[in-house]
């Protein structure tokens, strides 16, 4: 029996519960995983590549944080990740794959007004759904600059680099640390490798013409996709915001749930 993700006074969620996985089956039938936590209007949080949606959302606090805003916080895994299913065959990892389980995730819960955010992939993820016709109210991009979207073939390259040759790496190096970090996560190499051929490109025009208004949130140490201000600047409604931390450790702060609350909120 799973444990109750809300405290005695029925709102207040807490932070580390467990809160069990559900199930559906996305556009080419793969079984995909997504949790939630809260009530209230609907927020669709995507985590990054290496993570799943316990690790990037619910351990630190941000799903319980912005559940108490007032919201519906619902974390899919993505494919290849977390509780989600990993085939290991390339024709389940088309171009954006991602995006296109990202609507199917919206079409199951029959989500029609809604908000949408991610961080670094999920962030990506979130930008190509936004170019291809998803409306959220607001949007969220955090651990993601302009380059990051516009050529995501230097992150690929760094990746396929850590997922090819795993175990070689100098401690300390940012390819051992992503390693480690895939460990913690009980990451599938092969699957994750997959999801790397289906990234696609979003034009600098493409992100010029979204009309959502969207939080651009960033580690002020963090440049790993390249410059978020430059996003921030491309998009014609955004906010940029600044918090500590570099790509990996942003994610630990509070600020980070505290930010992404107080933009929907608004």
């Amino acid at each position: 029996m799973s444990i109750s993700p809300w405290s005695t006074d029925g709102w207040t969620p807490l932070a580390n519960s467990p809160i069990e996985p559900q199930f559906f089956d996305s556009f080419d039938g793969e079984r995909l995983a997504w949790r939630e936590v809260g009530g209230g209007r609907a927020l669709v949080l995507i985590h990054g590549f290496f993570s799943d949606a316990y690790t990037n959302w619910i351990r630190y606090g941000h799903a319980a944080t912005i559940a108490a805003a007032g919201f519906r916080v619902i974390m899919p895994d993505l494919r290849a990740h977390g509780s989600s299913a990993t085939p290991h065959d390339a024709m389940a990892y088309p171009p954006d794959v991602l995006m296109r389980d990202g609507f199917a995730l919206i079409e199951h819960l029959a989500l029609n007004d809604y908000d949408l955010g991610g961080y670094s992939l999920g962030a990506r993820t979130t930008m190509r759904m936004l170019a291809n016709g998803a409306r959220p109210r607001r949007a969220v991009l955090s651990g993601m600059g302009l380059t990051g979207i516009t050529e995501t073939e230097g992150r690929s390259g760094h990746f396929r680099n850590i997922l090819t040759n795993l175990g070689t790496f100098r401690q300390g190096s940012p390819e051992w640390l992503a390693e480690a970090f895939l460990k913690t996560t009980k990451g599938d190499p092969v699957a994750l490798l997959h999801i790397l051929d289906t990234f696609v490109n979003t034009s600098e025009e493409q992100v010029r013409q979204v009309p959502t208004p969207v939080l651009v949130l960033q580690g002020r140490d963090d440049g790993d996709n390249g410059s978020a201000s430059a996003l921030a600047d491309a998009l014609p409604h955004a906010t940029y915001l600044e918090i500590p931390g570099n790509h990996m450790s942003a994610v630990t702060r509070p600020e980070l749930g505290e930010a992404i609350a107080a933009f929907l909120a608004a």
